[in-house]
């Protein structure tokens, strides 16, 4: 159970090109592409569920549709997963879908500098160096899903079409 003395969560909508007070380089990514694209910034108080799965209830959104954005290496390759909160990367599936054999965590020191964000934060837009990124097929049933915004307590909630073609992200089975 969430205990925050403040509102679960506060919406600020964002218009092309916008940042947006406390904006970041994901919300200044989807704001130069155009894209529509909604920013939840939210608290997380005490709580003994996962910060994913804590977000999630901040945001009053099912935890299927909060993705989060992890770094892995596939045959020593560093890529991306994001997949639902909910739900575990299934290392097996990601080295099959990225067509390599062997597919571990990256260490957070690395995803960090790869991406340019906090583990916690880490976004799909906007990284520092563009890594191969493979998202969850079961993204393809919302109309739109939430991602970090590159900054813990802020989340995106956009297409995840959008997501796809902004950032080359493949769709696959690649959660357990």
């Amino acid at each position: 159970m969430l205990h925050s003395s403040r509102s679960p969560a506060a919406v600020v909508v964002c218009q092309h090109g916008d940042m947006a007070k406390g904006g970041t380089r994901a919300i200044a990514a989807l704001g130069a592409a155009g894209v529509a694209f909604t920013v939840h910034s939210y608290e997380i108080g005490n709580t003994d569920l996962s910060y994913g799965e804590a977000a999630a209830a901040a945001l009053g959104a099912a935890p299927e549709r909060v993705f989060k954005t992890l770094v892995a290496t596939v045959d020593g390759s560093a890529v991306v997963g994001i997949v639902p909160v909910s739900r575990r990367l299934s290392m097996k599936k990601l080295a099959r879908v990225a067509g390599g054999k062997h597919s571990t965590m990256a260490e957070p020191s690395d995803a960090q500098r790869l991406t340019g964000y906090v583990v916690g934060g880490i976004s799909p837009f906007g990284q520092r160096r563009r890594l191969r990124m493979f998202i969850d097929a079961s993204a393809g049933r919302y109309d739109s899903i939430f991602v970090s915004a590159g900054r813990r307590g802020v989340q995106v909630e956009v297409a995840p079409t959008d997501l796809t073609a902004l950032t080359g992200a493949e769709m696959a089975a690649i959660a357990e």
